[in-house]
């Protein structure tokens, strides 16, 4: 299995900070944030990891994940050119993973926990893709899988009201049918490609798989996200 970490995108909720600097090289605690995605599959047995940023900021993530900190660890890097989404970022690594499962992690999500067991499960099935959930207090913040009968029948984004409590984090993995499945997306209101319309295929097709964290886990798409993050970092 390949490791592909998606940081690109604007930053736009933490503006000022982010009209001169890509938000995921903001430092959490130490180090900076993409740092800590890295360590993630790195910890899991990951070595081949694929960086997906815009080309405004590609040159500080050469610059920075080198050999002095990522001994064991073999980049790739994409660009993605313009805004175009998630799933669109993802697209760009297809020549990277070739034919294998891959672990996708978003790289401004920070987890404190070991995934090696979600990677040996997900190795273990044939066809298909896994998401990793996190119970959450204020559902209507996220977007929510719903589970029925032990699996997942659907997702909401940020419902007023949700009989679930499950958010989806931003750690997912795909086998290879993940190459065709976006090229037939449609882009949705916002003009991009979706990674929930990826899931969603996935959903219709019974091939969908989830695991629950129980790990700490921040989504860092705020100053006080980014504070909680950096306490908690300080601590391990």
């Amino acid at each position: 299995m390949k490791g592909i970490i998606l940081a690109g995108g604007m930053g736009s909720r933490m503006y000022p900070c982010t009209a001169v600097i890509n938000k995921h090289l903001l430092p959490v605690y130490d180090k900076p944030m993409i740092f800590y995605p890295i360590e993630t599959l790195a910890k899991a047995g990951l070595k081949q990891i694929m960086v997906v940023t815009g080309n405004e900021s590609i040159d500080q993530f050469k610059k920075l994940l080198n050999p002095h900190y990522f001994k064991d660890i073999e980049f790739s890097f994409g660009v993605q050119k313009e805004a175009r989404g998630i799933a669109q970022a993802l697209s760009l690594c297809h020549d990277f993973a070739k034919d294998e499962k891959v672990a996708v992690i978003l790289g401004d999500n920070v987890i404190g926990q070991d995934i090696s067991q979600f990677i040996k499960e997900f190795e273990a099935n044939g066809k298909g893709a896994k998401i990793i959930l996190k119970q959450v207090a204020s559902p209507e913040l996220f977007t929510i899988a719903k589970i029925e009968k032990e699996a997942v029948s659907g997702i909401e984004e940020r419902p007023l009201s949700s009989k679930s409590d499950l958010a989806i984090t931003g750690l997912s993995f795909y086998d290879p049918q993940v190459w065709q499945v976006i090229p037939s997306l449609q882009p949705s209101v916002r003009g991009e490609l979706e990674l929930i319309d990826v899931n969603n295929y996935y959903i219709r097709k019974n091939q969908m798989t989830y695991d629950i964290m129980t790990g700490e886990w921040f989504d860092i798409d705020s100053y006080s996200e980014l504070l909680k993050a950096s306490i908690w970092a300080s601590k391990i």
